[in-house]
């Protein structure tokens, strides 16, 4: 274990996980609630509008950098010459797809039959080049894991952005409110990371730290590229041929699903990317890290989908509204790709780590080819079709992400598995207790207020004993804190 965890998070890579953690989970308690709230004040008609304006959002993060971001991060030295160079090919990139979201966006509005998608998208398109302005100095955040900084104005974003899109949709604007959201956390976000970056652009463009720069950045741009269609092409689809509010549901739903992977592995990844790529050549030490830092990842992320499939039907009454009902279904579903990703997120940053691009590209063509083919069958069977489709072809090809990172670092494919064995058990545990008490419940007269919150609760205590006993990693968690508990303890009567 300390060869392990233990010997790889010390200390800025603890820092920058505390910080990860705990702004993480502030903004993610803020968009539930916002969540919650815009849930009541819009219709799925709006969500499903908004939602295709938003499912090019990632697009902005792609595009925003061209992937020079990765580079500069992975590479051991980097010159002045090199930043620059990344900093204005990001400006000019973000400047031309803003110009080309703007002459895109009617043709985009007859596509989905949908003319209020127009302007919209036009305003969306501004996020092109707002985040291109920044995302060399984050880049330059990340690398040298100043966390701190890049979570402060990740958190001031959330925050405006939330305020703009609570009081749009108060005053009625509609999806307006959500483009609002996006805009707004992607310009306070830019300004901040100005802000906090000493660093400053010259004006140098360096055609030979372009090449050095795009030979490990073209492949990690395409892999994004192909990670985006397969995100969202449900998304499309759905709204094209299903229709807004059959979309709106969707989306919800897709946005649970997609907690775990956006809230724990995404920053997890984040913080131990840039520690990977320092010692690359340490192969052993990285399979240790990756084992370990996915069975804490998994201890929390798959008792949190499996117990949402559970407590759906419940969760949806209550915290979203009735008129949520269609949603019920394909979160349960959706659920379960949401458990095989959130266990895939460090796999892109061991793969660039290693300069193992070109394997990282191939995935992504394999994911991308089998997802689109699922989804434009599932559409024969409508919104559940699609949502089913998704966990066939997730469940197909995932295993294949590991096998590539396991072959990497030069372990059995079969380490990964076995290290999530007592995860799995846990959680098998706790289901099944969730699953007795709901039978037990259903005769009881309960409202479904009080049977989710019977249900979270017997849940959470079911699960406790079973992952300490089942996941190493929390023992030892447990054990520093009662150890830290008791020295404090045995320091209080020597201070009074």
């Amino acid at each position: 274990m300390n060869d392990g965890l233990f010997g790889v998070l010390r200390g800025r890579v603890l820092r920058g996980l505390a910080w990860k953690g705990g702004s993480s989970l502030a903004r993610q308690l803020l968009r539930i609630a916002v969540t919650v709230v815009l849930a009541r004040l819009l219709s799925p008609h709006d969500y499903g509008v908004a939602g295709m304006v938003i499912v090019f959002a990632a697009l902005v993060e792609i595009f925003g950098d061209l992937a020079l971001g990765a580079a500069l991060v992975q590479r051991p030295e980097l010159s002045d010459d090199d930043r620059s160079t990344a900093f204005w090919l990001s400006v000019g990139a973000g400047l031309v797809f803003t110009l080309v979201g703007l002459a895109v966006a009617a043709p985009l509005a007859a596509f989905y039959g949908t003319p209020t998608v127009r302007p919209l998208f036009m305003v969306m398109s501004l996020s092109f080049l707002i985040t291109a302005v920044g995302s060399t100095q984050a880049a330059l955040l990340i690398r040298v894991m100043d966390f701190r900084s890049l979570e402060l104005r990740l958190t001031c974003g959330a925050v405006a952005g939330a305020a703009v899109a609570l009081v749009l949709a108060w005053q009625g604007a509609g999806p307006w409110a959500l483009i609002g959201q996006q805009v707004t956390a992607a310009t306070v976000a830019t300004v901040l990371v100005w802000r906090f970056s000493s660093w400053r652009p010259r004006f140098v463009f360096s055609r030979a730290s372009l090449r050095d720069l795009a030979s490990f950045s073209g492949r990690v741009f395409g892999t994004r590229l192909l990670f985006y269609a397969n995100r969202n092409a449900d998304n499309m689809l759905v709204g094209r041929f299903v229709g807004a509010g059959a979309l709106g549901a969707y989306t919800i739903a897709y946005n649970i699903m997609l907690l775990p992977s956006n809230q724990i592995s995404a920053p997890v990844q984040e913080v131990l990317y840039p520690t990977f790529s320092r010692m690359q050549d340490d192969a052993p030490r990285v399979a240790r890290a990756w084992l370990s830092v996915n069975r804490i990842v998994a201890s929390i992320s798959l008792p949190a989908l499996a117990g949402m499939v559970i407590v759906a039907p419940e969760f949806v009454t209550v915290v979203l509204g009735p008129k949520w009902h269609p949603a019920v279904r394909v979160i349960q579903i959706l659920a379960w790709v949401g458990m095989l990703q959130s266990l895939q997120g460090l796999n892109s940053s061991v793969l660039q780590a290693r300069n193992r691009t070109r394997e990282l590209l191939r995935y992504g063509v394999i994911v991308c080819t089998a997802s689109l083919t699922a989804f434009v069958v599932g559409l024969h069977w409508g919104l559940i079709g699609v949502a089913v489709a998704y966990a066939v072809s997730s469940t197909l090809v995932e295993p294949y992400y590991s096998w590539l990172t396991a072959r990497a670092l030069g372990i059995s494919v079969f380490a990964f598995p076995r290290a999530l064995v007592g995860v799995a058990q846990a959680v098998v545990g706790m289901a099944a207790v969730m699953e007795l008490t709901r039978l037990l419940l259903a005769g009881s007269g309960l409202g479904p207020t009080a049977r989710l919150l019977a249900l979270i609760v017997i849940g959470g205590i079911a699960y406790a004993p079973l992952a300490l006993w089942r996941i190493p990693e929390l023992r030892v968690f447990a054990n520093r804190f009662r150890r830290s508990r008791t020295a404090n303890i045995a320091v209080e009567p020597a201070l009074q």
